[in-house]
């Protein structure tokens, strides 16, 4: 008897909707992709439609049904892998007041000033706020991007849509009052918000109080694994899926990709390298280091954490390489080719970051000196600052534009290797770290991970699809399908291990070593040029 599952992953730019069969293992049967826009305004504002998410997730769902042959009536359950802190203000319709606020939204400079920084302060943050965030949260708001600050952000400039609001929700949890009718949010998404009371595990009334937050804007708080509603006639109509359709929890991305890299024991360790990207160590108690901006967040499963490392921009930089320096973007060559198209290459790639990361394989380590900082929006972790930008440092005339791209990618991976560093000083990291998102598909970068790190890196099958896989355990999880989320381990398997280079260890150690330098030789530089 098959046991369908449908899972939505939920990025920055788009929405991964899986169909996958729980037996003796989780297999996967369709998939289907859709885009949306990133509106980043000047005022250091990053919004997303949310008319644009449900398009992609109804485009997508009907594409599973088109793809593959199984009837909607079939379908024991659906779940949500989700980008996090974001802010949704929706009416008492769920309604959206206005356009999302991603987690990436740096406007409220001046409402962090007034709530957080201001008097003595530690890591940037009130001294009394910083010991009594600690005590409720395990976490402190110290963070311009933190959910609060675009919620007062709202409250002072847009008096009117504030007005409106009824509920205060996040990505996933839009999605699914879309599909129920119902405003909840998961406790891992009730932590990100940084109001969450970890030891009561409900609402912290005394955090709301010193931060000024009305707690009727708060939802209902259930866990990931609990059935929060069925699909409603509606939305069945818009989705193609059947009317009464159980809808999971689910989780944001920091708690799910995870679990379903299969690193859900304590002391596992997970790489994450998609538009943004982290180190994330499972952990048994709360912890925060705010001196390198990590804390321990509440994972899907109950008494488990997250202690998380963030970094804003990892394949992005990839991305930003490949459009601004590989492609001739103003047009001085008079003939372009594609590198997956032309006859006359002996190899076809099958995308041009393929091609791109084997063209690098033929700069040796180091890039001749050249270092690429990776915070083309701003950093969190090991310091927090919006100002803060990439830089390509140590540029002689023989660095040509393969060198760079290296560097981007050497750039990334140290940054890496910086969070997973400043994790290992309160937590105990685990020697081989599973690599997963859209990086780990790269061998090289796979072997570069390792290389830079000293540590073994490996890579599941399909490490691209890991959140809906820890989607898809909430679901099997909540229906009995398996005993618990952290069982979903026994469901992974490694495909590739990626054993570091001792010979290259002293050439990335000194590039790393001037890596670290760069943040605070330049701090200055960033503000004066960012604010």
């Amino acid at each position: 008897m098959s046991n369908y599952i449908i899972t939505y992953d939920v990025g920055t730019t788009g929405i991964k909707t899986c169909l996958f069969d729980v037996g003796s293992t989780i297999e996967l049967k369709a998939a289907a992709m859709e885009g949306y826009k990133l509106y980043v305004l000047e005022n250091g504002g990053v919004e997303q439609d949310t008319a644009e998410w449900w398009h992609a997730m109804c485009v997508t769902t009907q594409k599973i049904f088109k793809t593959y042959n199984v009837d909607p009536k079939e379908i024991q359950g659906i779940s949500f892998c989700s980008q996090g802190q974001a802010l949704v203000l929706v009416d008492k319709d769920c309604n959206p007041v206005r356009r999302a606020m991603s987690y990436m939204d740096q406007r409220a400079r001046e409402e962090i000033k007034k709530g957080m920084a201001h008097g003595l302060q530690i890591a940037g943050a009130n001294v009394v706020k910083l010991l009594k965030s600690l005590y409720y949260t395990g976490a402190v708001s110290a963070s311009v991007k933190d959910p609060v600050w675009k919620y007062k952000w709202v409250e002072a400039h847009e008096p009117e849509n504030f007005k409106k609001a009824y509920r205060w929700l996040d990505v996933k949890e839009f999605l699914i009052s879309q599909c129920t009718g119902e405003c909840v949010m998961t406790e891992d998404s009730a932590f990100a918000t940084l109001i969450y009371d970890i030891r009561k595990k409900e609402w912290s009334k005394p955090m709301c109080k010193m931060l000024g937050v009305n707690m009727d804007h708060l939802a209902p708080i259930m866990k990931s694994t609990d059935c929060v509603g069925t699909v409603t006639a509606k939305a069945a109509s818009e989705l193609g899926l059947a009317e009464g359709t159980k809808v999971f929890g689910g989780g944001i991305d920091a708690s799910l990709i995870g679990v379903g890299a299969g690193a859900t024991e304590v002391g596992d360790t997970h790489i994450y390298s998609g538009t943004s990207g982290w180190v994330g160590t499972v952990v048994d108690k709360s912890m925060v280091d705010t001196s390198a901006m990590i804390a321990a967040t509440v994972g899907a499963e109950q008494g488990k954490y997250n202690y998380f490392a963030e970094m804003e921009t990892s394949g992005k930089c990839l991305e930003w390489v490949k459009n601004h320096l590989a492609l001739d973007e103003i047009g001085i060559y008079l003939k372009k080719t594609n590198v997956t198209e032309a006859e006359d290459i002996e190899k076809k790639y099958t995308s041009l970051y393929d091609y791109m990361t084997e063209v690098c394989d033929s700069i040796p380590a180091g890039c001749g000196g050249v270092v690429f900082t990776p915070w083309l929006h701003g950093n969190r972790c090991p310091f927090e600052d919006p100002n803060s930008r990439g830089m390509f440092f140590n540029i002689s005339l023989e660095t040509g534009k393969t060198e760079l791209i290296r560097a981007v990618l050497e750039g990334v991976c140290f940054h890496q290797r910086w969070m997973l560093e400043a994790e290992a000083k309160k937590a105990n990291v685990s020697e081989a770290i599973r690599f997963v998102g859209g990086g780990a598909l790269s061998n090289f970068t796979a072997q570069l991970l390792a290389d830079i790190t000293g540590h073994e890196v490996e890579v599941v099958k399909d490490p691209q699809n890991v959140g809906a896989v820890g989607a898809c355990a909430c679901v099997a999880a909540g229906l009995g399908l398996i005993e618990s989320v952290s069982k979903v381990k026994d469901y992974i398997e490694v495909e590739k291990r990626f054993t570091p280079n001792k010979e290259l260890k002293p050439v990335y150690d000194r590039n790393f070593e001037v890596f670290k330098r760069l943040y605070k030789a330049n701090k200055a530089n960033f503000a004066l040029l960012n604010k």
